[in-house]
Protein backbone atom coordinates (compact mmCIF):
# COMPACT_ATOMS: atom_id res chain seq x y z
CA UNK A 1 0.00 0.00 0.00
CA UNK A 2 1.31 3.55 -0.94
CA UNK A 3 1.40 6.01 2.15
CA UNK A 4 1.34 9.42 1.39
CA UNK A 5 1.77 12.04 4.18
CA UNK A 6 -0.65 14.83 4.63
CA UNK A 7 1.73 17.84 6.95
CA UNK A 8 0.03 18.94 9.76
CA UNK A 9 2.58 21.49 10.57
CA UNK A 10 3.86 24.16 9.00
CA UNK A 11 7.55 24.28 10.44
CA UNK A 12 10.50 22.98 8.13
CA UNK A 13 12.80 21.39 10.16
CA UNK A 14 16.19 21.58 10.32
CA UNK A 15 19.28 19.14 10.70
CA UNK A 16 19.69 19.66 14.30
CA UNK A 17 16.60 19.68 15.52
CA UNK A 18 15.60 16.73 13.73
CA UNK A 19 16.54 13.02 13.86
CA UNK A 20 15.10 10.85 11.42
CA UNK A 21 15.37 6.38 11.93
CA UNK A 22 14.56 3.65 9.40
CA UNK A 23 16.31 0.22 9.38
CA UNK A 24 14.79 -3.11 8.24
CA UNK A 25 10.89 -2.15 8.52
CA UNK A 26 11.23 -0.32 11.69
CA UNK A 27 11.05 3.53 12.04
CA UNK A 28 11.17 6.07 14.50
CA UNK A 29 11.64 10.24 14.31
CA UNK A 30 12.96 12.41 16.81
CA UNK A 31 12.08 16.40 16.56
CA UNK A 32 12.21 19.27 19.55
CA UNK A 33 12.67 16.89 22.33
CA UNK A 34 9.67 14.61 21.02
CA UNK A 35 10.01 10.94 20.10
CA UNK A 36 8.02 8.78 17.54
CA UNK A 37 8.49 4.93 17.04
CA UNK A 38 6.32 2.72 14.85
CA UNK A 39 6.08 -0.71 16.81
CA UNK A 40 6.89 -2.70 13.75
CA UNK A 41 7.89 -6.66 14.14
CA UNK A 42 11.65 -5.93 12.55
CA UNK A 43 12.53 -8.40 9.70
CA UNK A 44 9.65 -10.49 9.78
CA UNK A 45 7.74 -9.96 6.40
CA UNK A 46 5.39 -8.32 8.32
CA UNK A 47 4.75 -5.18 5.82
CA UNK A 48 1.20 -3.51 6.67
CA UNK A 49 3.12 -0.34 7.12
CA UNK A 50 0.24 1.53 7.25
CA UNK A 51 -1.24 -0.41 10.56
CA UNK A 52 1.73 -0.09 12.79
CA UNK A 53 0.94 1.74 15.95
CA UNK A 54 3.13 4.48 17.16
CA UNK A 55 4.61 5.35 20.50
CA UNK A 56 5.59 8.61 21.46
CA UNK A 57 7.77 10.34 24.19
CA UNK A 58 9.31 13.10 25.73
CA UNK A 59 12.64 12.50 25.99
CA UNK A 60 13.54 15.72 27.70
CA UNK A 61 11.13 14.65 30.82
CA UNK A 62 11.74 10.78 30.33
CA UNK A 63 14.90 10.30 28.55
CA UNK A 64 14.62 6.43 29.46
CA UNK A 65 11.41 6.52 27.12
CA UNK A 66 8.82 4.68 30.43
CA UNK A 67 6.15 6.62 29.39
CA UNK A 68 4.40 6.64 26.13
CA UNK A 69 1.78 9.58 25.58
CA UNK A 70 0.70 8.59 22.22
CA UNK A 71 -3.02 8.39 23.86
CA UNK A 72 -2.72 11.87 25.36
CA UNK A 73 -1.13 13.62 22.53
CA UNK A 74 -2.83 12.14 18.78
CA UNK A 75 -2.27 15.07 17.00
CA UNK A 76 1.73 15.58 17.50
CA UNK A 77 1.99 11.66 17.01
CA UNK A 78 -0.09 12.40 13.77
CA UNK A 79 2.64 14.97 13.32
CA UNK A 80 5.44 13.31 13.64
CA UNK A 81 4.33 10.68 11.63
CA UNK A 82 4.02 12.77 8.93
CA UNK A 83 7.17 14.36 9.57
CA UNK A 84 8.81 11.11 9.83
CA UNK A 85 7.86 10.75 5.81
CA UNK A 86 8.92 14.35 4.84
CA UNK A 87 12.44 12.79 5.70
CA UNK A 88 12.31 9.95 4.35
CA UNK A 89 11.37 11.64 1.14
CA UNK A 90 14.27 13.88 1.73
CA UNK A 91 16.59 11.19 2.38
CA UNK A 92 15.95 8.77 -0.56
CA UNK A 93 14.14 6.72 2.59
CA UNK A 94 11.40 5.29 0.33
CA UNK A 95 9.68 2.72 -0.41
CA UNK A 96 9.35 1.25 2.55
CA UNK A 97 10.67 -2.83 2.30
CA UNK A 98 9.88 -5.54 5.11
CA UNK A 99 11.42 -8.81 4.15
CA UNK A 100 12.60 -11.78 6.18
CA UNK A 101 16.05 -12.02 7.23
CA UNK A 102 16.60 -14.88 4.62
CA UNK A 103 15.20 -13.11 2.09
CA UNK A 104 17.29 -9.42 2.89
CA UNK A 105 20.42 -12.02 3.27
CA UNK A 106 20.34 -14.09 0.39
CA UNK A 107 18.28 -11.69 -2.05
CA UNK A 108 20.62 -12.17 -5.27
CA UNK A 109 19.40 -9.08 -6.76
CA UNK A 110 20.54 -6.70 -3.62
CA UNK A 111 23.34 -4.35 -5.10
CA UNK A 112 26.87 -5.72 -4.70
CA UNK A 113 30.67 -3.67 -4.82
CA UNK A 114 31.75 -5.71 -7.60
CA UNK A 115 29.39 -6.90 -10.46
CA UNK A 116 28.86 -10.29 -10.28
CA UNK A 117 30.30 -12.98 -12.77
CA UNK A 118 30.88 -16.78 -13.33
CA UNK A 119 34.39 -17.27 -11.94
CA UNK A 120 36.75 -15.61 -9.86
CA UNK A 121 40.57 -15.17 -9.34
CA UNK A 122 42.58 -14.74 -6.28
CA UNK A 123 46.07 -14.59 -5.35
CA UNK A 124 48.43 -15.16 -2.25
CA UNK A 125 50.16 -12.30 -0.10
CA UNK A 126 47.04 -10.06 -1.14
CA UNK A 127 44.77 -7.96 1.10
CA UNK A 128 41.50 -9.91 2.23
CA UNK A 129 38.64 -9.65 0.18
CA UNK A 130 35.95 -8.01 1.90
CA UNK A 131 32.90 -10.42 1.80
CA UNK A 132 30.97 -7.77 0.57
CA UNK A 133 33.04 -7.84 -2.88
CA UNK A 134 33.90 -10.92 -2.73
CA UNK A 135 32.22 -14.15 -5.09
CA UNK A 136 28.99 -15.15 -3.97
CA UNK A 137 28.66 -18.93 -2.74
CA UNK A 138 25.44 -18.61 -1.18
CA UNK A 139 22.41 -21.02 -2.16
CA UNK A 140 24.34 -22.26 -5.13
CA UNK A 141 27.15 -25.13 -6.54
CA UNK A 142 30.30 -23.65 -6.02
CA UNK A 143 34.07 -25.30 -6.99
CA UNK A 144 37.07 -24.13 -5.53
CA UNK A 145 41.05 -24.87 -7.29
CA UNK A 146 44.23 -23.96 -5.95
CA UNK A 147 47.32 -24.37 -7.60
CA UNK A 148 49.92 -25.39 -5.69
CA UNK A 149 53.36 -26.48 -6.05
CA UNK A 150 53.99 -29.04 -3.03
CA UNK A 151 57.99 -29.00 -2.19
CA UNK A 152 57.95 -30.75 0.95
CA UNK A 153 55.88 -33.72 2.46
CA UNK A 154 55.33 -31.40 5.53
CA UNK A 155 53.52 -29.18 3.41
CA UNK A 156 50.35 -28.03 5.92
CA UNK A 157 48.03 -24.81 6.40
CA UNK A 158 45.47 -22.90 4.85
CA UNK A 159 45.20 -22.80 1.00
CA UNK A 160 41.86 -20.79 0.50
CA UNK A 161 39.68 -19.34 3.32
CA UNK A 162 36.62 -17.25 3.50
CA UNK A 163 34.53 -16.28 6.71
CA UNK A 164 35.48 -16.74 10.57
CA UNK A 165 34.70 -18.86 13.33
CA UNK A 166 30.91 -17.79 13.32
CA UNK A 167 30.33 -19.08 9.75
CA UNK A 168 32.88 -19.71 7.16
CA UNK A 169 34.43 -22.04 5.04
CA UNK A 170 38.27 -23.39 4.16
CA UNK A 171 40.26 -25.91 1.98
CA UNK A 172 43.24 -26.44 4.05
CA UNK A 173 46.09 -29.80 4.11
CA UNK A 174 47.10 -31.16 7.24
CA UNK A 175 49.25 -34.46 8.41
CA UNK A 176 49.53 -34.49 4.50
CA UNK A 177 45.69 -34.81 3.94
CA UNK A 178 43.93 -32.08 1.94
CA UNK A 179 41.07 -31.16 3.73
CA UNK A 180 37.64 -28.73 3.70
CA UNK A 181 35.73 -27.25 6.69
CA UNK A 182 32.24 -25.79 6.30
CA UNK A 183 31.37 -24.00 9.28
CA UNK A 184 28.13 -23.57 9.52
CA UNK A 185 27.14 -20.14 11.62
CA UNK A 186 29.59 -21.43 14.39
CA UNK A 187 26.88 -24.53 15.58
CA UNK A 188 28.49 -27.19 13.15
CA UNK A 189 31.73 -27.73 11.98
CA UNK A 190 31.51 -29.84 8.40
CA UNK A 191 34.59 -31.37 7.89
CA UNK A 192 35.44 -33.80 4.63
CA UNK A 193 38.94 -34.83 3.94
CA UNK A 194 41.03 -36.86 1.18
CA UNK A 195 40.90 -40.83 1.36
CA UNK A 196 44.68 -40.36 -0.20
CA UNK A 197 47.41 -37.94 0.84
CA UNK A 198 48.27 -34.92 -1.51
CA UNK A 199 51.93 -35.35 -3.69
CA UNK A 200 54.52 -32.84 -3.91
CA UNK A 201 55.38 -30.98 -7.07
CA UNK A 202 52.86 -29.21 -8.88
CA UNK A 203 49.09 -29.97 -7.97
CA UNK A 204 45.99 -28.57 -8.17
CA UNK A 205 43.52 -29.06 -4.70
CA UNK A 206 40.34 -28.23 -5.05
CA UNK A 207 36.34 -28.53 -3.75
CA UNK A 208 33.32 -28.79 -4.98
CA UNK A 209 29.89 -28.12 -3.86
CA UNK A 210 26.80 -29.44 -5.76
CA UNK A 211 23.84 -28.28 -4.59
CA UNK A 212 20.52 -30.54 -4.33
CA UNK A 213 16.93 -29.39 -4.95
CA UNK A 214 15.82 -25.73 -3.93
CA UNK A 215 15.79 -26.05 0.14
CA UNK A 216 17.14 -23.90 2.49
CA UNK A 217 19.20 -23.46 4.17
CA UNK A 218 20.81 -25.24 0.54
CA UNK A 219 22.13 -29.07 1.26
CA UNK A 220 24.41 -31.33 -1.25
CA UNK A 221 27.49 -33.31 -1.89
CA UNK A 222 30.87 -31.60 -1.21
CA UNK A 223 33.59 -33.41 -3.65
CA UNK A 224 37.54 -32.99 -3.05
CA UNK A 225 40.06 -33.18 -5.66
CA UNK A 226 43.71 -34.01 -6.38
CA UNK A 227 43.82 -32.56 -10.10
CA UNK A 228 40.94 -34.43 -12.25
CA UNK A 229 40.84 -37.34 -9.59
CA UNK A 230 38.14 -37.54 -7.06
CA UNK A 231 39.55 -38.37 -3.32
CA UNK A 232 36.67 -37.61 -1.09
CA UNK A 233 33.07 -36.37 -0.76
CA UNK A 234 30.70 -35.89 2.03
CA UNK A 235 27.09 -34.12 2.42
CA UNK A 236 27.05 -30.45 4.16
CA UNK A 237 24.35 -27.72 4.45
CA UNK A 238 25.51 -23.86 3.52
CA UNK A 239 24.74 -20.82 5.21
CA UNK A 240 21.50 -19.27 3.40
CA UNK A 241 22.55 -15.36 3.96
CA UNK A 242 26.69 -14.11 4.77
CA UNK A 243 29.38 -15.68 6.66
CA UNK A 244 29.59 -12.03 8.45
CA UNK A 245 27.55 -8.34 7.90
CA UNK A 246 30.97 -7.07 8.76
CA UNK A 247 33.99 -9.43 9.87
CA UNK A 248 36.18 -11.20 7.96
CA UNK A 249 36.63 -11.82 4.41
CA UNK A 250 38.00 -13.80 1.83
CA UNK A 251 41.90 -15.24 1.76
CA UNK A 252 44.71 -16.97 0.27
CA UNK A 253 47.00 -18.89 1.80
CA UNK A 254 46.32 -18.07 5.44
CA UNK A 255 43.39 -17.74 7.74
CA UNK A 256 44.51 -14.66 9.53
CA UNK A 257 41.42 -13.68 11.89
CA UNK A 258 39.04 -16.29 14.06
CA UNK A 259 39.75 -19.18 12.53
CA UNK A 260 37.11 -21.09 10.57
CA UNK A 261 37.85 -23.98 12.33
CA UNK A 262 39.74 -25.00 15.32
CA UNK A 263 40.96 -28.11 13.47
CA UNK A 264 44.62 -26.67 11.61
CA UNK A 265 47.46 -27.67 12.15
CA UNK A 266 50.84 -24.72 13.43
CA UNK A 267 50.07 -21.27 14.92
CA UNK A 268 47.82 -18.34 13.87
CA UNK A 269 47.54 -17.33 11.15
CA UNK A 270 48.14 -21.30 10.25
CA UNK A 271 49.44 -19.73 6.84
CA UNK A 272 50.47 -22.64 4.28
CA UNK A 273 54.03 -24.01 4.56
CA UNK A 274 56.04 -26.28 2.57
CA UNK A 275 54.67 -25.07 -1.38
CA UNK A 276 54.01 -22.36 -2.78
CA UNK A 277 50.14 -21.16 -4.01
CA UNK A 278 50.10 -19.52 -7.25
CA UNK A 279 46.48 -18.69 -7.35
CA UNK A 280 43.02 -19.89 -6.57
CA UNK A 281 40.41 -19.79 -8.65
CA UNK A 282 36.21 -19.62 -7.57
CA UNK A 283 33.62 -20.82 -10.44
CA UNK A 284 30.17 -20.26 -10.20
CA UNK A 285 28.86 -21.19 -12.80
CA UNK A 286 27.92 -24.82 -12.27
CA UNK A 287 30.14 -26.61 -14.45
CA UNK A 288 31.78 -29.24 -13.67
CA UNK A 289 34.39 -29.23 -11.51
CA UNK A 290 37.15 -31.26 -14.00
CA UNK A 291 36.48 -28.64 -16.53
CA UNK A 292 38.00 -25.90 -14.38
CA UNK A 293 40.48 -28.17 -13.71
CA UNK A 294 41.49 -28.83 -16.53
CA UNK A 295 41.46 -25.38 -17.66
CA UNK A 296 44.03 -24.44 -14.81
CA UNK A 297 46.15 -27.32 -15.73
CA UNK A 298 46.04 -25.67 -19.34
CA UNK A 299 47.08 -21.95 -17.80
CA UNK A 300 49.73 -24.05 -15.52
CA UNK A 301 51.41 -25.14 -19.03
CA UNK A 302 51.00 -22.45 -21.17
CA UNK A 303 53.36 -20.04 -18.32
Amino acid sequence: MSLRPTFASAEAPTPKETGFFSMLGSRAIWHKGWKAVSVHPTIAGWGHFDRDRWELYDTERDPTEMHDLAAEHPERVQEMVNLWFHEAGRYNGLPLLDKTAVEVLADPTRPQVAPPRDRYVYYPGAAEVPEAAAVNIRNRSYSIAVEVGVESEDASGVLFSHGARFGGHSLYVKDRTLKYVYNFVGSMEQVVESEREIPTGPVTLGASFVREGDAMPATGTLSLYIDDEKVGEGRISTQPGNFSLVGEGLNVGKDPGEPVTSDYAGTHPFAFTGGTIRQAVVDVSGEQYVDLEMEALAMMKRE
